[in-house]
């Protein structure tokens, strides 16, 4: 009787494994018929376009894989993400003798539109047909590739990294208070004084962020302020200056 019921039970798992794989064939297969229908609001409208790629997640499809597949070649966006990584990739570097390697992803948008950047996807010459979701999902492929390219949440803000140091907790507490400052100005007393912590711990956390870069020291009249320039508001950036450096 035991054998009798394992085999009902194996023969119904083999029946539902082969019902889900038919499945999600007729969706793979609906999904590509979408995909040509809407071929060109995906290729120029961002947000459509994030639209179909979370249609595209729960059947584990990946139009942005680099290989020259069915996707790829149909749509042709994981080239473009390529192409936009390269160009994030151009725009961090550039700045990165500023900001330490750390650079809201704005800012890149920013630099990357008035610098008035094309693109070869879909024959495309508008700079508006990639968001800040977009810069974020090609720093998503310069991360696989061991770059330490990465995006952090700093604030209210999301920034790209691009150096491989590790931000522990500490700097990271340090980023997020600074972000809150009206200029991206931190002083060691002030610090201490909102997280709690003492002056030494404060000091060990600015100085590190000081020798990679990330923050400038500005000592006047016997006051001691670390500025993060990547946490400036945008009024406070010399935008022509900029995009000369990138």
């Amino acid at each position: 009787m035991k054998r009798s019921y394992g085999r009902k039970a194996e023969e119904l798992k083999a029946t539902s494994l082969a019902s889900a794989m038919e499945t999600v064939e007729k969706l793979e297969h609906k999904l590509a018929e979408f995909a040509k229908t809407h071929k060109h609001a995906i290729q120029h409208d961002p947000e459509f376009r994030s639209k179909f790629l979370e249609m595209c997640a729960p059947l584990g499809v990946d139009p942005l894989s680099a290989q020259k597949g069915f996707w790829d070649n149909m749509l042709g966006i994981g080239e473009f993400y390529v192409e936009l990584s390269v160009k994030v990739a151009e725009v961090c570097l550039a700045s990165r003798s500023r900001n330490g390697g750390i650079i809201r992803v704005s800012e890149v948008k920013e630099i990357l539109e008035r610098r008035g950047t094309k693109f070869q996807f879909a024959n495309s010459t508008s700079k508006s047909i990639y968001t800040e979701e977009d810069i974020i999902t090609s720093i998503k492929k310069l991360s696989k590739l061991g770059s330490g390219f990465r995006t952090v949440n700093v604030g209210r803000v999301i920034m790209i990294v691009s150096v491989p140091e590790e931000l522990d907790a500490d700097h990271m507490q340090v980023l997020n208070y600074a972000e809150e400052t009206p200029n991206g100005m931190v002083r060691t007393e002030t610090l201490s004084k909102a997280l709690g912590w003492d002056n030494e711990r404060s000091n060990r956390a600015l100085e590190l962020l000081l020798g990679k870069g990330m923050a400038w020291l500005d000592t006047h009249r016997g006051e001691t302020n670390y500025w993060f320039p990547s946490l400036w508001k945008q009024t406070h950036v010399d935008s022509s200056k900029v995009i000369m450096e990138c």
